[in-house]
């Protein structure tokens, strides 16, 4: 018998899958009401409540599953739950039509004033000349990041008689052609749009992605919608657009600060306000909970879940020796991803080494998850990467090689995209490290940590010096700094590390240096 402690409160609706097999025991009670039984539950639900620590790992030496009825997993150790041999599984899709309906609910509050009309009614008022609104028909809407939430929203825009405009930096025309939009870059999204809604995670690029700049863009009259992540839209820039009537009106479910008691937005008469409900529906809570509910039952009877967060149960061993692989392959894949900032057809990953020795394919995994992860608003991990880089048009592959690089073991990657490709070797060295050793078939070695600045540029004396010359006028100091180049007098690139990250207006003045042909703001965790 398979033993599940549900922690949290869940319907019996959403547990059905559980409740009604033969292989399931289902124990419905908090962690400090089994304290002594701990030690006998295989499969853990919870939803926010309960904290899922080193402790209760300790605790719950048989357990195998952890499940997390809902998207986010910050109350559970991941990294614990890895190291345990505990697969940790979520319901990564379970609110994409709750919020994609939510979000268009505030399009067509928005558009006809309903929240202002419904308070003045209440108020025992009738004044609808003060209501007039405007159709969706006809309108056109900027959709900034096509995931899965963007383009539920396209689909329904679609219906309304809406035409479509798309900015997301990693959609493939192919992808845009199937969905029926048309793919703009930022400038021409902000242009075209009535109305603009934002459907990216929150990343260092997309921080304040709408502010005084970027809203001045847009056509007068423009509205804007939030129902991602707060910051995204910079929200003093937003009230003075507001103020100026460049906006005419925007629809907010989440905010910088939550819940926004000191927000002036909230008081706005041309904004909508919500309480962060995107995800807050009947059928969307149910959702989870069933999804959850029946992929542990599929744990239960030894079939694969498709929506762990970290990586298949392993033993302890197996774990410690991939491990150190696993963590360079994820930098890899984050600092490939910041580095092509295009949309990508192909990623192929090729081994050399001891490191063919150990099972690869997690390793691919782990890489490919970093890479997709900076590019889509959903939950990406080792096992449903897969599957997400189909539904985005980008094939990948894994091969072993019998050249001698010269290394122990490496880890190459080559990503071709629809303008260029990007390749890039790493080698993991006992006792130091992991080490980047080429990056476009230039010879360098870093460690990918921190806050890095990529600059490919000509191999002309001064360069260097001009670079040092502006980053000393702004007070930067260089952590390290890495040369490396194939000829003399031809290409050449240098990786810089800083103890904090540039702003802007720093590496828009590298960019402008004569014979500096690209400049890329990378971060990494340290």
């Amino acid at each position: 018998m398979f033993r599940v402690l549900v922690s949290d409160k869940m319907s019996n609706d959403g547990l059905k899958p559980l409740l009604n097999s033969e292989l399931i025991e289902i124990v419905q009670k908090n962690v400090s009401e089994v304290e002594d039984e701990l030690h006998t539950f295989h499969g853990l639900l919870v939803r926010s409540a309960t904290k899922v620590t080193e402790d209760l790992f300790q605790k719950m030496t048989s357990l195998k599953i952890v499940a997390r009825a809902g998207v986010g997993v910050d109350n559970i150790d991941i990294d614990e739950a890895t190291k345990h041999g505990v697969i940790v599984i979520n319901a990564p899709n379970g609110n994409t039509i709750s919020t994609a309906e939510h979000t268009f609910a505030m399009f067509a509050s928005l558009m006809r004033h309903i929240p202002q009309a419904n308070i003045s009614v209440k108020s025992k008022e009738w004044n609808r000349t003060a209501f007039v609104g405007a159709e969706l028909y006809g309108k056109t809407l900027g959709i900034v990041g096509m995931g899965r939430i963007g383009s539920e929203i396209a689909y329904r825009a679609k219906a309304f008689g809406m035409t479509v405009h798309v900015f997301d930096p990693f959609l493939t025309q192919d992808r845009a052609e199937k969905l029926g939009v048309t793919s703009s870059t930022f400038d021409e999204l902000l242009s075209a749009a009535d109305i603009i809604t934002v459907h990216t995670p929150l990343t260092k690029d997309t921080k304040g992605l709408l502010n005084r700049e970027t809203i001045a863009k847009t056509k007068k009259g423009v509205r804007l919608i939030n129902c991602a992540r707060g910051g995204i839209i910079d929200e003093e820039a937003l009230y003075e657009a507001l103020e100026s009537g460049q906006v005419a009106g925007a629809a907010l479910d989440v905010f910088e600060v939550e819940p926004p008691v000191d927000n002036k937005l909230v008081d706005h008469p041309n904004v909508v306000a919500t309480p962060h409900l995107g995800a807050s529906t009947k059928e969307a809570q149910l959702n989870v909970a069933a999804q959850v509910s029946e992929e542990v039952l599929q744990y239960a009877k030894g079939q694969p879940v498709h929506s762990a967060i970290n990586l298949p149960a392993m033993s302890k061993d197996a774990f410690t020796k991939i491990q150190p692989y696993h963590q360079l392959a994820s930098r890899i894949g984050n600092l490939v991803s910041q580095c092509m900032r295009e949309p990508v057809k192909d990623v192929a990953i090729e081994y050399e080494g001891s490191i063919e020795d150990l099972e690869t394919s997690f390793i691919t995994k782990s890489l490919l998850a970093s890479f997709i992860s900076q590019r889509v608003d959903s939950t990406v991990n080792e096992v449903n990467v897969g599957m997400i880089a189909r539904e985005r048009g980008i094939s990948f592959s894994e091969k072993f090689s019998t050249a001698d690089s010269g290394y122990e073991n490496t880890i190459s990657v080559k990503v071709t995209g629809d303008y260029s490709t990007f390749t890039l070797m790493a080698t993991h060295i006992p006792h130091i490290g992991g080490r980047i050793v080429s990056i476009n078939g230039f010879t360098i070695d870093f460690y990918p940590s921190g806050h890095l600045i990529y600059i490919h540029h000509r191999d002309m004396p001064g360069i260097i010096g001009n670079v040092g010359q502006i980053l000393g006028e702004h007070g930067v100091n260089i952590a390290t700094m890495q040369v490396g180049r194939k000829e003399k007098g031809g290409e050449a690139i240098m990786m810089l590390s800083f103890d904090r990250q540039l702003e802007e207006e720093i590496v828009e003045k590298l960019k402008s240096i004569s014979d500096i042909v690209s400049v890329r703001s990378i971060d990494l965790p340290n």
